[in-house]
């Protein structure tokens, strides 16, 4: 094996931990499942480059970042529950965070773009990209999970 193989084999290896998860994951492994052309007429381009391409909003854009009324926020996509007001902190990064997630709410995975290992979560309804999840968060948990304000919708209680 030449460097030549071993730079393309590399290359690729990276292109391949970097495909979306709806690229990655295949859609029958959530129950709420759309169709490509339909997820795209039910969220707004930005809404659609984060949830099903892993797009990042640019920080401090998100109303929801400063929103601390009592509630419940949701999957944009499904509707799923996620996340409870009371679980929610301020954490500085620019961000909706909170530090636990509603049980069974969200999945995760291993994410490796950027050279750097993290834990990316999802709705566990539609395989929605919310975020990631970091363990520099307040106590009980320690946990930060660190979410796209376009992938929710709050419901005030």
């Amino acid at each position: 094996m030449n460097r030549r193989t071993l730079f393309k084999l590399g290359i690729a290896g990276l292109v391949a931990q970097s495909q979306p998860i709806a690229a990655k994951e295949k859609a029958s492994e959530f129950p709420f499942q759309l169709s490509k052309s339909e997820w795209k007429a039910r969220l707004t381009p930005l809404e659609f480059a984060v949830m099903r391409e892993e797009a990042t909003e640019r920080a401090f854009t998100s109303p929801l970042n400063s929103n601390y009324e009592n509630g419940t926020y949701h999957c944009k996509g499904c509707n799923r529950e996620l996340y409870w007001s009371l679980h929610k902190f301020d954490s500085g990064t620019g961000w909706p965070s909170f530090w636990k997630e509603i049980d069974g709410a969200i999945g995760t995975r291993k994410d490796r773009k950027f050279f750097m290992i993290r834990t990316e979560c999802h709705c566990s309804n539609c395989g929605s990209h919310l975020g990631h999840i970091f363990d520099d968060g307040p106590q009980p948990t320690g946990k930060r999970h660190c979410i796209n304000g376009v992938s929710l919708v709050f419901y005030k209680a």
